[in-house]
């Protein structure tokens, strides 16, 4: 069965032997973008990479196909990127450069789960390198701008994985890694490092590691999970666990990078994308979920207090 190859990671849990997940809440009611407000860390599943849930026209995998080549299939990719046989590098160490990558297909799948395998590195020391990584699921692809290489207004979801910080008055350390849902109206502020619009977000230290780094993005009935695994121990730690989200299907995946007057190598190995296999209401089967509005349906902005 499907669900038997979920598993349950508590916190800081470590990768088990496979049982059933639990679903999360479900969707509430379209409303206007919302600024969530982080309740506390809660538990979220996390499924074994099994391959039968692989859903191999929205993965990046190697062996690439294309190496060498300005195109591969399923994948575009723009700017600085390039493709070699075991990584596609998003930016070069090198000032003023940013690339992309984009899957072809659009995902109409309701509950999914993205495990990314990524590394930044490079030569700068503490604070002299930049600038991150963006993960996208979004309505436009290859569309280049100042977000992480990417357009800014954009339709969807973004996680963010900063390098550097721009603004210093802000008691956060880098690396840092945060969320933003976005219905067109909001606009990041790289001055504030996007603080203004961050849903929640993590410390979480992976740039020039020596061993592996990954990143699991889970969605599903309105519940958002990010977790990372930085410290080769294969445990899944939480970062980011935030209810009250509505995404539609029908939205593309994505990876981008850029770098400034700072720079650092920005590499992605592999992206994997797993479906889950979740109930739905008959009412939630009934919603035409292309035409959901990207929202978050929460309390008040986290950073409310800050400008208090």
């Amino acid at each position: 069965m499907a669900a038997e190859s979920w598993i349950r990671c508590w916190g800081w849990g470590r990768r088990c032997p496979a049982r059933p997940g639990l679903p999360g809440p479900g969707p509430g009611p379209t409303t206007p973008l919302l600024i969530l407000l982080l309740l506390g860390p809660v538990a979220a599943d996390i499924t074994d990479g099994n391959s039968e849930h692989l859903k191999r026209e929205h993965s990046l995998i190697k062996p690439y196909q294309g190496v060498g080549s300005s195109s591969m299939p399923l994948w575009d990719f723009q700017g600085s990127t390039i493709l070699t046989s075991q990584y596609v590098r998003l930016t070069p160490d090198e000032r003023s450069k940013e690339g992309s990558i984009w899957n072809h297909q659009p995902c109409f799948l309701k509950d999914w789960e993205m495990h990314v395998h990524f590394k930044v590195h490079g030569a700068g020391k503490k604070n002299l390198h930049g600038d991150g990584i963006a993960l996208w699921y979004t309505r436009d692809r290859l569309m280049p701008g100042p977000v992480f290489g990417s357009k800014d207004n954009f339709h969807g979801l973004a996680i963010f994985l900063d390098t550097y910080p721009n603004d210093e008055t802000m008691e956060r350390v880098f690396p840092y890694i945060s969320v933003m849902v976005n219905n067109g109206s909001l606009s990041y502020d790289h001055s504030k490092d996007g603080r203004w619009t961050e849903l929640a977000g993590c410390t979480a230290d992976f740039r020039n590691r020596d061993h592996d780094t990954f990143l699991a993005v889970r969605y599903s009935r309105g519940r958002l999970t990010v977790m990372t695994d930085l410290e080769d121990k294969n445990e899944w730690k939480n970062c980011i666990d935030i209810t009250g989200v509505r995404l539609p299907t029908g939205y593309y995946f994505g990876a981008s990078a850029g770098t400034g007057d700072l720079s650092d190598n920005h590499d992605i190995i592999s992206m994997k994308l797993f479906q889950l296999m979740v109930e739905h209401t008959p009412d939630e089967e009934n919603i035409d979920w292309t035409k959901i509005e990207p929202s978050v349906n929460f309390l008040k902005s986290p950073k409310a207090q800050d400008v208090a």
